[in-house]
C-alpha cells in the first residue's frame, strides 16, 4: 500500500477474504475488489484504444475473470 492513511488500503488477511469471495462469486466482494483497485482501473483506461467506459469494463471483466481463475499460475 502507497500511503498509511490512505482509506482504501486493507490488511492482507482482509485482501485473502475478498479475493475468496469473488472466486466464490460473492457480488459485495466483487464490487469491494472494483472500488478497491478503480482509481488504477481508470488511469490505465486512458491507454486503451476504446472509449473509456469500454476500456474500463474490460479491464473489470479481466480481474474478475482473472481472480476466479485461482492460483493457476
Amino acid at each position: 500500500m502507497e500511503a498509511k492513511n490512505d482509506p482504501a488500503a486493507i490488511t492482507d488477511s482482509e485482501f485473502a477474504d475478498l479475493l475468496t469471495g469473488v472466486r466464490q462469486k460473492q457480488p459485495e466482494a466483487m464490487l469491494q475488489i472494483i472500488e478497491l483497485f478503480q482509481e488504477d482501473i481508470e488511469m490505465v483506461s486512458q491507454c486503451i484504444l476504446l472509449p473509456r467506459e469500454e476500456a474500463i469494463s474490460h479491464i473489470v471483466t479481466e480481474i474478475l475473470s482473472f481472480i476466479q481463475a485461482g492460483d493457476s499460475t
